[in-house]
Formats: structure tokens, C-alpha cells, sequence
């Protein structure tokens, strides 16, 4: 584990790539990867799709929900020093979440809208347990299918073409307030760009900063 407590979250709207960012840090740094979405399918019982998204809209409303209230726990125990991924969705989440844990640092990931729209076309996930490919440059190893368990994969509603847009729009509106409200406590830290491999960097150098690495930018 780290050796300094440091609590991040990443923040980025679907399909910018903050649930692999996430995994690096925690890979790179000795710290957690704590997801809610990830979280969710575990409460559920390994449930996926359309439960876990009815579950994330029936908390985003600004209160905690079941299940975001089950979740702040983990995030705030003493002995997490990790990176969310998911959470918070919204200005009252964050507002909630900032009386009972206070954040090191926030990184916000700005994709464009043609990429996020084309990743999230392309997308397809394994529902058990969370799996994303994407059909255009992290395709399964036999297409239709889990690289694991060689059960189906599947293509969200919210990820279909139609939806994208809608789905992006909304997540701007709701997350425009949070952003600022940790601008304003100078913890923001926005990223630029349309590749993973080409933002991690810079995520890396920032971290570093924070906290000594366990493993070389080159290692991850």
C-alpha cells in the first residue's frame, strides 16, 4: 500500500477512459481502484445492465440512495487510500461526500464529443462482470463473446448510437456543478485529449507529485 493517504477522483464523462485511468493509478501507486459501478454489480449479485444503471440513476438525484450510501463507507474507511471512479455523479453527492472525506485531488478527464460518441458506439460489455471492449481497438479475442468465460457480450441501450448523444448531454449538465465546486478548492486537475496512452502521462507526472510510485511510468 501507499505510504502517504491520498484520496483522488477521477471524474469524465461515459467512455473517456477514467475507469482504465483509475486502474493505473492503482497499479502505479500502491493506492485502491474504487468503482461504484463495479461496486453495484457485487451488490447486485453479479447483476449487470439495465439493474446497475437503474440503480446509479435512482441515486444521482443528489442524495445518497441505497446503494451510494452503502458505497461512502469504503471511500471514507481510514485504511482506503485509493482512487473512485463513478462517484460523485452529482453536486449534492459531492457536497455529501465533502463533509465526511476531504479529497487530495480531483482529475477531470475532457474528451471530445466525436470520440466519446464513436467509443461508446463500439462498445460492448460482458454484464456478469463489467467487461468493456470496444469492437474498433480492444475487441475480444473471439467477437460476440467474453475473453474469460465465452459467455455473450452485449451492447448497453445507453451505449446504442441514438442514446449517445442524449446520454452526453445529460452528464454534462450534471456534472458542470461539480467541476466547479472543486475548481474553486483548487483540487481540479483537467486533461485534455482523445487517447488513454497519451493523457496517462501527465496523469502519472501529477500523481507523482503526491505520492512516491511504486512502479516506473514504463512498468505500467
Amino acid at each position: 500500500m501507499a505510504s502517504k493517504l491520498l484520496r483522488a477522483v477521477v471524474l469524465g464523462p461515459p467512455g473517456s477512459g477514467k475507469g482504465t485511468v483509475c486502474e493505473r493509478i492503482a497499479r502505479s501507486f500502491g493506492l485502491q481502484h474504487l468503482s461504484s459501478g463495479q461496486f453495484l454489480r457485487e451488490s447486485l449479485g453479479g447483476g449487470g445492465g439495465a439493474a446497475v444503471v437503474s440503480q446509479l440513476r435512482g441515486c444521482g438525484a443528489g442524495g445518497f440512495g441505497p446503494i451510494t450510501a452503502a458505497f461512502l463507507p469504503l471511500v471514507t474507511a481510514p485504511f482506503c487510500c485509493g482512487a473512485c471512479t463513478g462517484f460523485p455523479r452529482t453536486l449534492g453527492q459531492a457536497k455529501a461526500l465533502d463533509k465526511i472525506c476531504e479529497l487530495d485531488l480531483v482529475i477531470s478527464l475532457n474528451i471530445p464529443f466525436e470520440t466519446l460518441k464513436d467509443r461508446l458506439s463500439a462498445r460492448w460489455v460482458h454484464p456478469a462482470s463489467g467487461r468493456v471492449y470496444n469492437m474498433d481497438f480492444n475487441p475480444p479475442h473471439v467477437q460476440g463473446v467474453d475473453d474469460l468465460t465465452g459467455e455473450p457480450l452485449v451492447q448497453r441501450e445507453d451505449d446504442k448510437p441514438e442514446a449517445v448523444a442524449a446520454r452526453l448531454r445529460k452528464y454534462k449538465d450534471a456534472a458542470k456543478p461539480v467541476i466547479e465546486l472543486y475548481k474553486s478548492r483548487g483540487i481540479l486537475h483537467s486533461f485534455s485529449g482523445t487517447e488513454t496512452n497519451k493523457i496517462w502521462p501527465y496523469v502519472y507526472t501529477l500523481l507523482s507529485s503526491k505520492i512516491p510510485p511504486v512502479l516506473s511510468d514504463e512498468e505500467n
